[in-house]
């Protein structure tokens, strides 16, 4: 067999997987038991697998998540009360598919941030794109971008992805321009897109947050009417991390 002039074409293709499980199998003597077409089946899952992995690599990367999160470390996380049956609605991501929203509040520190990523890299796992960005920082970016000119060309990229994660909402007032950007992310998503949303205040305050009360009926009405909410309470995680810390 022409080794290496095999593996120079699969590279010239770009067929990188391929090229690695044929170089593995070549130098593996019990891979001369297998037919042509074994043969060929593992070549063509290894190229798929590769293809799939540099595929979530760049999503991953885009998504920009702040927490290296991933749902199966979930449940090894400190005790927290929840529905564990939205939970696991939430993971199983049809509320993405079906472009509804979802809400997670509890107090500061209970590890809201974190199941966002989670949910973020499962979502990403799934095909998705995925983009996390602070509610305060994300305000400030586009009123940046207004004084630049490329307001509308952000604001038609916020609603192109497929999940969109808002952290901390309400941590700061939601004035000025702020609640028109909101209401332009959030109608351009609205039956088309899914957004989810943590904050440390119950969704009942989070009207109270928006200083004009007519965006503020506007959004909320594209953001929590088919969201899906999950309240979360327990002892903060820092404070436990702040504990084990002096005691160790």
């Amino acid at each position: 067999m022409l080794k290496h002039p095999t593996l120079n074409l699969l590279q010239q293709l770009g067929l990188a997987g391929m090229a690695d499980a044929f170089a593995r199998l070549a130098d593996n003597d019990e891979s001369d038991n297998l037919s042509h077409a074994e043969w060929l089946a593992l070549l063509l899952d290894q190229e798929a697998t590769w293809r799939n992995n540099k595929r979530l690599a760049l999503r991953l990367r885009n998504a920009k998540l702040h927490h290296p999160a991933v749902p199966e470390d979930i449940i090894r996380r400190a005790p927290r009360e929840y529905d564990r049956s939205i939970l696991d609605l939430l993971i199983a991501g049809d509320w993405i598919r079906k472009h509804e929203n979802c809400a997670i509040v509890g107090p500061t520190g209970i590890g809201k941030s974190w199941l966002a990523c989670a949910l973020g890299h499962k979502a990403c796992r799934d095909n998705h794109s995925v983009l996390y960005v602070r509610m305060p920082a994300l305000l400030q970016s586009l009123e940046q971008a207004r004084g630049i000119g490329s307001l509308a060309a952000r604001l038609k990229s916020l609603s192109a992805v497929e999940l969109l994660i808002l952290d901390d909402y309400g941590l700061q007032p939601i004035d000025g321009n702020a609640p028109h950007y909101l209401l332009e992310i959030l109608e351009g998503r609205y039956g088309r897109r899914s957004t989810l949303v943590t904050s440390q205040f119950p969704v009942a305050r989070w009207h109270e947050k928006i200083s004009d009360p007519t965006y503020a009926d506007a959004i909320l009405d594209r953001l929590v009417h088919n969201a899906h909410r999950l309240e979360m309470s327990g002892e903060s995680m820092r404070r436990l991390r702040q504990s084990v810390e002096i005691q160790t």
